[in-house]
């Protein structure tokens, strides 16, 4: 048996690099220059260094780098090739030109081993940061993936045998500890102890009752944008966030909270109380929270289906199903838009900002990907 060493390197330890649009797939465009100490990387993180440039400029070219220099795993190529396949064709018929592409990488844990054949486990974060032109319009786009690599060496030489995308957006759960969305008793109806006060000068109204209270688009969008990439203090962070986070967004913007003390109904979440968080299901699960916006409310938040996504406006809301079997396991929320109109959404779990909708970028996008749009009422 092999003895395994696990632990976490402090701060990153990977490269970044940033490229131009080149019509070379080979990354032949402008990289950043390392510090003139800096010593060459050896080993196998020489080979996750030159991973990060190649993927970078996939990025930018949307056609497949070289990869099998560093990479034997043929079936992780064919899926990133088929990936940016699909990416090129849609944004052809965009109109977009990625100008510049940007992906820092992390090493987020390193497992190695000893033995006659030396092998590594890399959990990596890659910050990917894009420049798009459109239609004499630029924006950017920012995503956080995460991948685990295994690197193998035979005679020193060491090659990422293989690659898994860590696809948190196919997973539906909010916390690896509960498993189900089934009803719990009701909590004490006390009033809760603690509320997120990041509302409370926004919104110093936020718990009356009054019918008129305006919803705030422009604040849901600079909520989102403030806190997309890391978590809301005021909240409970779930391993799974996507929903949680749109949840916040939302009132964020002056949606009023549905409090029922039931985590099967309404549209709450009542802080720290008895010694642990509580909230409703459809604040922080993607399947509960759609079945709650698609359910008739005579107050509080309520939401209108529309069919298609060039219908929503700012604070809208979009739900994903990925296999099409009607079980919704991601959600977004709508903060910009593209030269087209379309919307270009946040999320959380998989962090991202003003990435397009539709998901195609995502391992999780399947051809049977279905949507459910919401347009979020004007008032409450």
């Amino acid at each position: 048996m092999r003895k395994i060493t696990e632990h976490t390197p402090p701060g990153r330890v990977a490269a970044s690099a940033a490229a131009p649009r080149s019509s070379s797939a080979a990354g032949s465009g402008k990289q950043r220059k390392a510090p003139q100490e800096a010593l060459p990387l050896q080993g196998w993180k020489a080979i996750v260094h030159k991973y990060v440039k190649l993927y970078n400029q996939a990025e930018i070219d949307r056609f497949a780098p070289p990869f099998e220099e560093v990479i034997s795993d043929t079936d992780h190529l064919v899926r990133f090739t088929g990936r940016l396949s699909r990416l090129r064709e849609q944004e052809l018929l965009r109109g977009i030109l990625p100008s510049r592409s940007e992906t820092n990488a992390e090493l987020i844990r390193v497992s190695e081993s000893s033995g006659s054949l030396s092998e590594v486990a890399v959990l990596i974060e890659l910050r990917v940061k894009r420049t798009i032109d459109q239609n004499g319009r630029t924006y950017i786009e920012e995503r956080c993936d995460r991948e685990r690599l295994w690197l193998t060496a035979d005679d020193g030489t060491y090659t990422i045998s293989r690659v898994e995308p860590i696809v948190l957006e196919r997973r539906p759960r909010y916390s690896s500890s509960d498993l189900h969305e089934d009803p719990e008793p009701t909590l004490p109806a006390a009033k809760p102890q603690s509320i997120p006060f990041i509302n409370y000068d926004v919104l110093p109204n936020f718990k009356h009752t009054r019918a008129g209270i305006r919803y705030r688009r422009d604040l849901v969008a600079a909520y989102a944008d403030r806190w997309w990439n890391e978590p809301n203090p005021a909240y409970e962070n779930f391993e799974v966030n996507c929903t949680n986070y749109v949840s916040q967004c939302v009132f964020a913007g002056g949606a009023p909270m549905d409090y029922t003390g039931r985590r099967d109904t309404g549209w709450w979440y009542r802080g720290y109380s008895g010694g642990r968080e509580n909230w409703s299901y459809s604040w922080a699960v993607a399947n509960a929270l759609k079945n709650y916006l698609s359910a008739s409310h005579k107050s509080g938040l309520r939401a209108t289906i529309v069919d298609s996504a060039d219908q929503l406006a700012l604070g809208d809301v979009i739900i994903y199903d990925w296999s099409g079997d009607n079980r919704y396991q991601h959600s977004t929320v709508v903060t910009a838009f593209d030269a087209a109109g379309m919307p270009l959404v946040n999320a959380n779990t998989v962090p991202s900002r003003h990435r397009y909708w539709d998901y195609q970028d995502s391992y999780a996008w399947t051809e049977n990907t279905k949507y459910r749009f919401f347009h979020i009422a004007d008032e409450f």
